[in-house]
């Protein structure tokens, strides 16, 4: 996630600043050729078809971003929704496996060991559901061509999860989940998933011992099944694209458009008299630019579990929660919250 306030230009250009090479050499090559061959009469594109076109491409572009928004929006509110009831499910844990329904009292340290256990492993979960939603998939960036796939793997070392410790999440599994059960739970091919039940089997044993009656039981039981929710909506996000038809198409639209754009300007601008030509070059650049931008803002917006910049922070939210449900339990010597990174905050 960017946390500046605005796009500085370095920032712009970082984003989108290779493709005014090419953007630049074909405004340029279609003046040249305008001005300098006998080709005039047959570069012009009247100004009314490609207007159409491009108002049409702006209607779809636009539609693809809207979509593309609300994926990020709602994995925003999901992971919004993981830090509410995580909180719950500590002070539930907390409050509620006590002695009070037990004729031959647990000692209180005992007590305590069972709460930071299943405190502890819900931390573990977390880190564990965001590696796997790191995981790529076929259509993310990393996984395109060679052009593209280079292109992602610069921005996820410099502006994305590469700016942090790759092994953070085998680190913080190894630290809140019991070695035994680390072996065992790692093993499996939905680790998060596997860990919410091990929870589950652990609630049923401190019913049978009566440490929790059935209300609380019931009451815990459903913030487990809060949780395979939360995970379930990520995991459908994630594995499940925005629609091909538009979010590849506009791509190809935005291509025609701006391959038909400069013999639109040329003609157009040519009409301002001797230098009118070269001067369709800069508005040529920048009306394909600005095209290109929002195709560009789209097709990185629209899988917000992909490890680059415009993702939703899941490590700053992991450690947030951590934080807290440790603080619960009484500890002092807690890890610094994440920070931003190239003003990124992963």
């Amino acid at each position: 996630m960017y946390v500046k306030k605005n796009f500085g230009l370095k920032s712009i250009l970082r984003f989108s600043g290779g493709h005014l090479v090419w953007l630049a050499t074909w405004a340029i090559g279609t003046a040249v050729l305008y001005q300098f061959t006998g080709l005039k009469d047959w570069m012009v594109i009247p100004w009314l078809p490609l207007s159409v076109i491009g108002t049409a491409v702006a209607f779809y572009v636009g539609f693809k971003n809207n979509s593309a928004y609300d994926r990020l929006w709602e994995a925003r509110k999901i992971w919004g929704a993981i830090v509410n009831s995580s909180r719950s499910w500590g002070a539930a844990i907390r409050g509620y496996v006590s002695n009070q329904f037990r004729t031959e009292k647990v000692e209180d340290a005992t007590l305590r060991s069972l709460q930071k256990k299943m405190i502890y492993r819900h931390i573990g979960w977390l880190y564990a559901l965001r590696s796997q939603l790191l995981i790529p998939t076929q259509w993310e960036h990393v996984n395109q061509g060679r052009l593209v796939a280079r292109e992602a793997k610069r921005r996820m070392k410099h502006w994305g999860v590469g700016l942090f410790n790759d092994g953070i999440t085998e680190d913080e599994l190894k630290a809140f989940l019991p070695e035994d059960e680390l072996q065992r739970l790692i093993n499996y091919k939905n680790t998060a998933t596997q860990i919410i039940d091990q929870q589950s089997q652990d609630l049923k044993e401190l019913r049978a011992q009566d440490v929790i009656d059935d209300f609380r039981h019931m009451e815990l039981q459903k913030i487990l099944s809060d949780f395979y929710t939360f995970q379930g909506q990520c995991e459908r996000i994630k594995k499940f694209p925005l629609p091909r038809q538009y979010g590849s198409m506009s791509f190809v639209f935005i291509g025609i458009f701006i391959f038909l754009l400069p013999f639109g300007m040329v003609s157009e601008f040519a009409k301002l008299g001797e230098f009118g030509v070269w001067l369709s070059i800069p508005f040529t650049i920048l009306v394909g630019w600005v095209y290109l931008m929002m195709e560009l803002v789209g097709d990185y917006s629209e899988n917000p579990f992909e490890g680059l910049g415009n993702d939703i922070p899941m490590l700053s939210l992991c450690r947030t929660i951590e934080i807290d449900l440790r603080e619960m339990l009484g500890e002092t010597e807690l890890p610094e919250a994440i920070q931003p990174v190239n003003d990124i905050l992963m």
